[in-house]
């Protein structure tokens, strides 16, 4: 690793103090800027991402603790199980999601939001407490709707309307903020790519109320809630492949030294990810129970996310093998290993849930293999990006090279050097854990059925239970090994204060 002193493009450090780990375009001669690239701001978003994945985990241990015959004795309410369920799914699938972007949008800005951030995040934090509290009420109706579960309850569902109004705020405050990418940890290409995940948020608000207000008075609990938030939550999904197809082009640029698209370039591809889904408010305008509501809905969402992910994961693969002296050369860099493993791991679920949609012919348990594939692959990929959030926050007195333009700020050795077998565990453990349920889907085993409710009626289906009961220990063991690390990284995060040096080239060429 080279100093500062002797790198191709000399830089002269200031003073000591925390370094990013960042790719940055140096042009000789030229003064750089650096000012803090992981603020508080974004620190307490991603502190909620994975504090909500801490608490969906102890609410899955209680639905396995409430099986057990003592203890399930001592709770008398039959539903509350099936309600920790509901809000295990949410915290999981909708905060860790969506608060990891709100602390990515922070980080693209490259500044703060003030007041209205803070009154934001307070928004959002006092809504997943509300959630947290619906399991609490009893004989409160669990409704186990697609993409957005709920339990019909004014204190969750107040709670969850508050964690997406906190995070919509949110968004639209960093989407009207000025950019300055000198100071943002993440490359511009990426940076495109998340304001378009912002953007894909707050069109899916916007659908979410369309479809409320033509919604008809009268209608029973689960058409009320299902139709809801099909339109909104097809759009969110667009919000998720915008955030992870963004998230890959950092990774890459971390492993390789070098940007994969233009700002050109990315800017064409993420246009054409989201725009034909502003047409989803309008399907709403014949009533949210009208055919074309759903039938469009569902033709968004076959045939609007697919080719344009193809294409940056075709771009992405082609990057990386053309540029892999340099990402082998750097393999003993713990982080580069990390960001590779994150976009191979990510990338390979995301392909297996698009070949197992592919397959869906009715409803069985096809549909969650098919999701949970997907779903995995935007995890993973932002498991990986915690890993550079963390060493961003954790660098101290690092070393400077440079490789075709771009600055390293390299990370120190950490906790974080297990990060990439951490990856790769979990992404073969929600491979298997997907592939159980592919199989089971052949044999026609149904979905949303627990218990009692499931009927195994043939040795395909019993192994299909088989392959996903054993895909899902990898990946829960995988998890709890993400979260073990990332914490670990946390603990510190706010009683040192995260300065970086300002610098400036100063040798000659």
């Amino acid at each position: 690793m080279a100093s500062a002193s002797n790198s191709i493009c000399p830089i002269a450090v200031a003073r000591v103090a925390p370094l990013p780990s960042w790719p940055r375009t140096v042009s000789p001669g030229a003064a750089i800027t650096v000012v803090p690239v992981v603020n508080g701001e974004a620190r307490r978003w991603f502190a909620l991402a994975v504090g909500s994945l801490v608490i969906a985990g102890l609410l899955s241990l209680s639905v396995v603790l409430g099986r057990l015959p003592v203890l399930s004795g001592l709770i008398g309410d039959p539903l509350f199980f099936k309600r920790c369920l509901v809000v295990h799914v949410d915290l999981a699938l909708v905060v860790w999601f969506y608060a990891f972007l709100a602390g990515l949008a922070s980080m693209r800005a490259g500044r703060t939001t003030g007041r209205s951030g803070r009154l934001a995040f307070a928004l959002a934090v006092s809504g997943v407490v509300a959630m947290l509290g619906g399991a609490l009420m009893r004989g409160a109706q669990p409704v186990l709707a697609n993409y957005v579960p709920v339990i019909d309850h004014p204190l969750f569902l107040g709670g969850l309307g508050a964690f997406f109004l906190g995070t919509l705020l949110f968004l639209l405050e960093t989407l009207s903020s000025s950019t300055h990418p000198e100071a943002s940890l993440i490359p511009r290409d990426a940076a495109i790519g998340l304001q378009a995940a912002a953007v894909a948020f707050v069109l899916a608000g916007a659908t979410w109320i369309a479809t409320r207000t033509s919604l008809p008075e009268g209608l029973d609990t689960w058409t009320r809630h299902e139709f809801s938030a099909w339109g909104a939550g097809h759009v969110l999904q667009v919000a998720n492949a915008a955030a992870m197809v963004a998230v890959w082009l950092w990774l890459l640029a971390r492993a390789t030294a070098r940007p994969v698209l233009s700002p050109s370039w990315a800017m064409v591809l993420f246009t054409a990810l989201v725009a034909p889904h502003f047409a989803m408010p309008v399907l709403t305008a014949r009533g949210a129970l009208d055919p074309l509501y759903h039938s469009g809905a569902t033709l968004l969402m076959r045939w609007g996310i697919f080719p344009i992910v193809l294409i940056v994961m075709a771009a992405g693969l082609r990057h990386l093998w053309r540029h892999r002296p340099t990402a082998l050369g750097r393999s003993s860099d713990p982080l580069a290993g990390a960001a590779c493993a994150g976009f191979l791991a990510s990338v390979s679920l995301t392909m297996l849930g698009f070949v197992l949609g592919a397959c869906i012919r009715s409803s069985t348990t096809l549909v969650p293999a098919h999701y949970h594939a997907c779903l995995g692959g935007v995890t993973v990929a932002f498991m990986a990006a915690a890993y550079l959030v963390c060493a961003a926050v954790r660098t101290r007195g690092s070393a400077i090279t440079t490789s075709a333009g771009i600055a390293i700020l390299h990370a120190p050795p950490s906790p974080l050097r297990s990060a990439r077998r951490q990856l790769i565990l979990f992404g073969i453990g929600q491979s298997i854990f997907a592939l159980g349920f592919a199989i089971g889907g052949a044999y026609g085993l149904g979905r949303k059925a627990y218990a009692a409710e499931q009927h195994v009626r043939s040795a395909g289906e019993l192994v299909g239970l088989g392959v996903m009961g054993i895909g899902g220990l990898i990946a829960t063991a995988a998890g709890l090994w993400f979260l073990a690390l990332v914490l670990r990284e946390m603990r510190g995060w706010w009683p040192r204060a995260n300065v970086l040096p300002r610098f400036s080239s100063s040798a000659t060429p």
